[in-house]
């Protein structure tokens, strides 16, 4: 499916303006996404609940801010907003699958980091929605993993408010730890909640521990916790 979308979008959507490009890339990519959430319901792999990510669309330009248990989160919040800026990084944007259509949507790259502080801001003062994962990388220990401070340094220079995300599973399958051609017990139940919008940190120190504060009183009955090994 992302092959021959991307054939697809690199076709018709290099011609025009990258205003038009980036708008249509992100749109058709939210399309495609949500086909591919809808597949994984229809056939029984997972019992998803991503209505919650519904709430962000229209509204004020956030940094949105999940935890990262597996490996497909960020596909499932591509399925439900059609203006989310994804921060990757230069891996996957070199990837074969995803790399061309990460770059015609307009995606950041998380390297270097005065590059991306510089790229996200540009898209939460146009509007657009930016996808910041605060530990990095897929979580290791419950609730998560060592934060990042990009997310705090973004905040401030945008003047932006950063909206928490909490991402629950019960299957360990894509996570950190899972081998790629082991099969998973099914359904896996996935869902994704909104916690609180953090105001525009004093400082970057302040903004991690709320943060961390927020993820380990909301998530401190997730499931994932059974598979998830403590701190």
């Amino acid at each position: 499916m992302i092959l021959a979308w991307t054939a697809l979008a690199v076709l018709l959507l290099t011609p025009l303006p990258r205003a038009r490009r980036r708008a249509g890339a992100r749109y058709t990519m939210m399309a495609g996404c949500r086909l591919f959430a809808r597949f994984l319901t229809l056939s029984g792999a997972y019992e998803l609940d991503l209505t919650a990510i519904d709430a962000l669309r229209g509204g004020p330009p956030v940094i949105l801010a999940p935890n990262h248990p597996t490996s497909i989160d960020a596909i499932f919040f591509l399925a439900r907003h059609p203006d989310l800026a994804c921060i990757l990084k230069p891996a996957l944007l070199n990837n074969l699958f995803l790399g061309a259509g990460a770059r015609l949507a307009g995606f950041i790259r998380s390297d270097p980091p005065l590059r991306m502080i510089k790229d996200a801001v540009a898209e939460l003062e146009r509007g657009a929605v930016v996808l910041l994962f605060p530990e990095g990388t897929r979580t290791t220990r419950h609730p998560v993993n060592a934060l990042t401070g990009s997310v705090a340094v973004i905040a401030r220079h945008a003047q932006a408010p950063i909206q928490v995300a909490l991402i629950e599973t019960d299957s360990p399958y894509l996570g950190k730890a899972w081998p790629l051609l082991r099969a998973p017990r099914l359904p896996i139940h996935y869902r994704v909640r909104l916690g609180s919008r953090l105001e525009v940190p004093a400082g970057t120190a302040e903004c991690l521990a709320a943060l961390r504060r927020e993820y380990a009183g909301q998530l401190a009955q997730a499931p994932q916790r059974a598979w998830i090994g403590g701190a």
